[in-house]
């Protein structure tokens, strides 16, 4: 596998994620757009924890589209529109990763495209 999940010393422990995701020798490299909470058929959940499963379920999608899956992911970039997504957004995301920990980063932001979208998730995957 190319890549190697590490937490160096010298910097504090983390949650449920890796300082750094290192990629050797990969002859493929993914990099995910944003993705909101939208089903194939373009509706959306009116609820964050509905947003929230459907963009796990696109980012899913589309790593299957190239071969890969989340095993692949190194980085994942959220956006939540409201801190109360926090929780479920860090439960979501751990038990789809299922013990994976690509190196993440989660913001709290005033709005995204559509003020519909509460959360949007951007990836890149290495394989």
């Amino acid at each position: 596998m190319p890549i190697q999940l590490s937490n160096p010393a010298g910097v504090h422990a983390p949650g449920a994620y890796s300082h750094a995701a290192l990629v050797t020798e990969a002859r493929t490299r993914l990099v995910i757009s944003g993705q909101v909470g939208l089903t194939p058929e373009g509706e959306l959940a009116e609820d964050g924890s509905g947003q929230i499963d459907q963009v796990l379920a696109n980012l899913a999608a589309i790593l299957a589209a190239h071969g890969m899956d989340r095993s692949n992911l190194v980085k994942l970039t959220a956006f939540l529109t409201d801190a109360a997504l926090v929780g479920p957004w860090r439960g979501a995301r751990t038990e789809w990763l299922g013990g994976h920990a690509p190196a993440s980063t989660l913001l709290i932001v005033a709005g995204l495209a559509d003020p519909r979208f509460l959360v949007e998730v951007e990836a890149e995957a290495a394989a």
